[in-house]
């Protein structure tokens, strides 16, 4: 089983090829290809190649599925004896990411199977 490690969106993500991953948004079209550089850790069956602090000539390729929302969540804030209370919602912007392949220094290190 070969994975990465990977930084996007201040956020470090474990990422396999095949799956998908909800990750800060991007600002890329739906179906449209996108190349994350910032590669922290390659494991596959040669070993584990660690980055001080990024792996050079790493990356990991894959592809927009979806621009979402996350859920709501609510912040209420209230001062007791006081009467006054305030409810807000917030709802969060993410990128819903699919993983077609890790490559280091040109060669592919781990793909997506096609069915």
């Amino acid at each position: 089983m070969s994975y990465a490690i990977i930084e996007t969106g201040g956020k470090q993500v474990r990422v396999e090829p095949g799956r998908f991953y909800d990750i800060e948004r991007l600002d890329i079209e739906v179906d449209g290809n996108h190349t994350i550089d910032k590669v922290l850790l390659i494991s596959d069956d040669n070993g584990v190649t660690v980055g001080q602090p990024y792996i050079d000539g790493a990356t990991v390729e894959g592809t927009v599925v979806d621009q979402r929302r996350a859920k709501k969540v609510l912040v209420y804030k209230m001062l007791p004896k006081k009467k006054t209370r305030k409810k807000r919602g917030h709802r969060q912007y993410f990128t819903r990411f699919m993983i077609d392949s890790i490559k280091v220094g040109g060669t592919v290190v781990a793909a997506k199977a096609d069915a």
